[in-house]
């Protein structure tokens, strides 16, 4: 079984891209997904995040309050982190395990920081979804409460879309149109079923 990593710059378009490769019938474990469970009420990280951040006082876990406190804050984000990335690591293992006792032949991991958290070293090929600087930012401005000051301080914590992309085994380019990258998605995907 091909265990491919997804990634992608904020606003690149990896969330369309692991879409389209659900579309081809791939499955896909979302590690954002993977975190919204773990900090639902009752999720395996609810309890560990309420008492590391007790001015969160109730459950479930307010991700917007918890985003906003650790957002600015590295020593307490390094704290939610050391919390959640274990738990997220577990969730994938289960997916593969379960996947690849369903047969699957290729299963990917949408990882948001996969080279940041040094999970390309648990994958055997990794897809980086880019799109031009322009169009990046028109679509993460578009988004709900952003702000230049924000979009600035996510794109400090990602690794530069240059350095992903000169590391990626494949790369899936979203800014001229979502055919097109489905196109490359296709052939990203015939390519290996045909190794």
């Amino acid at each position: 079984m091909i265990t491919l990593g997804l990634t992608g710059s904020i606003g690149m378009g990896k969330t369309t891209t692991a879409g389209m490769l659900r579309d081809l019938g791939i499955p896909v474990h979302d590690s954002d997904a993977a975190v919204h469970e773990l900090l639902a009420d009752g999720g395996a990280a609810e309890k560990a995040v309420l008492n590391a951040f007790p001015e969160l006082i109730s459950s479930p876990v307010d991700r917007k309050k918890l985003g906003e406190i650790v957002f600015h804050d590295s020593v307490r984000r390094e704290v939610l982190e050391a919390i959640l990335h274990p738990l997220v690591r577990v969730s994938q293992m289960e997916f593969i395990k379960h996947h690849q006792e369903q047969g699957a032949d290729i299963i990917v991991l949408d990882i948001p920081l996969l080279y940041e958290t040094g999970a390309q070293t648990r994958v055997d090929y990794v897809i980086v979804v880019t799109a031009p600087r322009e169009i990046q930012h028109l679509r993460v401005m578009a988004r709900k409460g952003m702000t230049e000051d924000k979009f600035k301080a996510i794109l400090a914590r990602q690794m530069p879309d240059e350095e992903k992309c000169a590391k990626a085994d494949f790369i899936v380019q979203t800014g001229f149109g979502m055919e097109k990258a489905m196109e490359q998605v296709r052939e990203i995907i015939a390519g290996l079923k045909k190794d």
